[in-house]
């Protein structure tokens, strides 16, 4: 302490002010305390880290290639030319023309190319959709329960199956009797065409949407458009054509309003045939 400071120091002693003024006290050492025991578990100690291996990288699942589109032969019998074709004289001639036909991927994977029969002269031709399982078997259109029907309702018009002609846009049967691809239609399209030429029938029934849509060029819905009149070009005739329902769809929908339907339908076409020949 210095020397003035202890002088002060002195005097207030004598005034009896002793403590007035304290000395620095050397701040105490904070005690460690006593740990409080917890009610709380322990805490678990950290695992161990276990040291990464080699990071692992799965191989990426293999694409499959996409199909490749259908190659048609190019021989005349695989893939028939237009002109041959053209040039069958009759209906004979044309199937011996195109029955080796595999222009679309529908020929290699039918048993009996169906091409069509009837009178080849008749008044009256029927064109369906395609062949179903009954026809892949037999080779004839319309064999199957949708073939009895339309023998049906072809003699409730007073005609039979053999004086009429019946047809389908393709004539391979298409998987699971599904619609044919417009691909598909289009590469028949040409067989079904002289056919009609050949036979020259005064009138045609398209059963269902898929002819309509592909010989006449209408896509509306058949509900919409059967029973209504509509016209073709085919090798520069003018042939008028009565839409109605496919039998299948008659056999599904075996109501008496889509019966009386087509009965209406039919009897149109043979009140047309019926006619007396102009002039």
């Amino acid at each position: 302490m210095d020397e003035p400071l202890r002088a002060w120091r002195d005097t207030l002693e004598d005034l009896g002010v002793m403590g007035f003024v304290r000395e620095p006290v050397e701040p105490a050492q904070a005690q460690p305390q006593a740990a409080v025991p917890s009610s709380a578990p322990p805490a678990r100690p950290a695992p161990a880290r276990v040291p990464a291996g080699p990071e692992v990288k799965r191989a990426p699942r293999p694409v499959p290639p996409a199909p490749s589109a259908y190659a048609p032969p190019a021989d005349p019998i695989g893939c028939p030319p237009p002109e041959a074709v053209a040039a069958a004289p009759d209906l004979t001639a044309l199937q011996q023309a195109i029955q080796g036909c595999l222009a679309c991927p529908l020929g290699p994977s039918r048993l009996k190319f169906v091409f069509g029969e009837g009178d080849p002269h008749a008044k009256l031709m029927f064109v369906g959709e395609g062949p179903g399982r009954d026809e892949d078997l037999q080779g004839r259109p319309f064999v199957g329960k949708a073939g009895e029907l339309l023998d049906k309702m072809i003699g409730a018009i007073g005609l039979k199956r053999e004086e009429t002609y019946i047809a389908n846009v393709v004539k391979c049967r298409p998987p699971d009797n599904r619609t044919p691809t417009p691909d598909e239609a289009c590469a028949c399209l040409g067989y079904l065409h002289r056919q009609i030429e050949l036979v020259r029938p005064a009138v045609i029934v398209t059963l269902g949407a898929t002819p309509l849509r592909e010989l006449v060029g209408i896509s509306e819905g058949i509900t919409r458009v059967r029973g209504q009149w509509k016209r073709v070009q085919v090798g520069g005739r003018e042939i008028p054509v009565m839409p109605t329902f496919h039998p299948a769809y008659v056999l599904r929908q075996y109501t008496q309003d889509v019966r009386r339907a087509v009965w209406a339908d039919l009897k149109a076409a043979k009140e047309w045939i019926d006619r007396p020949a102009e002039g």
